[in-house]
């Protein structure tokens, strides 16, 4: 067993990237060390987002790996493969999943779980990964404006454990770094473009240039995105160029 080697627990922190982060530079833990909290105080998204959780309410995680058969170029295998383990566990529980690029996590047109992925590169290898996940739980109410975020129980009417749904996680990123480290970087390709949010469908994009109608095609293994206009032109994107007109 890699991920979960070690499990960490704070009650408040200021977020478990940060201190995933801090432990990787003073100590170098054990690989697959899991860091949990009950809340943070500067909870983190992608591009200094923050991220709303309710004190206790919700699965709050980061990972720490050090995935040195990885280069550089091909560092997006890792967001595809906590994608495709937060989307297992979403699946288990609602029967529904599929992420919205490069790493929400959706549930129906609503978001239920965010991933903020940083990567230590050293040479030609990523030297180390700090893999964090937000999964709304028990949360029952939203108050920071975002446009649709929705919680396990608000979908199914239920109350979860978090250490159990903590260990479930656990177990479906196990299965996905393994393949990560057997270099079944194919399957995992495909499963992530076959859960791919808005694939093969005409929807509202935007980018610098405007609105525009487009159809999401594939994300090639650099991680850029693939949108197909009308006019038959392919534009890659990468993360921040074009936005969901949702």
């Amino acid at each position: 067993m890699i991920i979960g080697s070690s499990l960490i627990h704070h009650e408040k922190v200021s977020s478990t990237n940060t201190v995933a982060s801090s432990m990787i530079s003073s100590e170098k833990p054990r690989e697959g060390t899991v860091i949990t909290a009950s809340f943070q105080e500067s909870g983190r998204g992608q591009t200094g987002n923050s991220w709303e959780s309710e004190e206790g309410k919700n699965l709050l995680m980061s990972i720490i790996l050090y995935p040195v058969m990885i280069r550089p170029e091909d560092q997006f295998v890792i967001s595809q493969m906590v994608s495709l383990a937060v989307s297992d566990l979403v699946q288990s529980t609602v029967g529904e999943a599929s992420v919205k690029w490069p790493n929400d996590i959706y549930a129906g047109d609503d978001k239920i779980a965010g991933i903020l992925i940083e990567n230590s590169v050293m040479g030609r290898r990523l030297c180390s990964t700090v893999a964090g996940i937000g999964l709304n739980v028990n949360q029952k109410v939203f108050r920071s404006g975002a446009p649709n975020p929705v919680s396990l129980t608000q979908l199914t009417g239920k109350e979860y454990d978090l250490k159990v749904i903590r260990n479930e996680l656990i177990s479906f990123l196990e299965i996905r770094y393994k393949m990560v480290v057997s270099d079944n970087r194919e399957r995992l390709s495909e499963d992530y473009h076959r859960l791919l949010y808005r694939r093969g469908e005409w929807h509202r994009y935007s980018d610098t240039r405007g609105e525009f109608t487009g159809m999401i095609e594939r994300v090639r293994p650099s991680g850029l995105i693939s949108i197909r206009r009308e006019n038959g032109r392919t534009k890659d994107y990468a993360f921040k160029e074009v936005d969901y007109i949702l």
